[in-house]
C-alpha cells in the first residue's frame, strides 16, 4: 500500500487534526486517511442521489407530456 509523508504543516493544523481524531475515536493517521478519502470521493448531485433512492425502492414511471406552447416574451415598458 502506498504511503505519503507530509512535511511542514502548521502546528495549528496538526493540533486540529489530533483533536478531530480524538473526537472520532481514532488515531491521527486514521483521521488523515479519512479526511483524504472524503476529499477525493466523488460527490453526487441532488438529482443523482434522488434517482438512486427511487431506483432502490423499485422506481416509478410517470406519464407526462411536455407543454409545447411557446412562452410569451417579457414586456418591459
Amino acid at each position: 500500500m502506498p504511503s505519503v509523508t507530509i512535511r511542514k504543516i502548521s502546528e495549528e493544523t496538526h493540533r486540529a487534526i489530533k483533536l478531530r481524531a480524538a473526537q472520532h475515536g481514532r488515531s491521527t493517521e486514521a483521521e488523515i486517511r479519512s479526511i483524504l478519502d472524503t476529499a477525493i470521493r466523488q460527490k453526487l448531485g441532488l438529482g443523482t442521489a434522488l434517482a438512486a433512492i427511487g431506483s432502490s425502492l423499485g422506481g416509478v414511471e410517470l406519464e407526462w407530456t411536455r407543454d409545447a406552447t411557446p412562452v410569451a416574451a417579457a414586456e418591459f415598458e
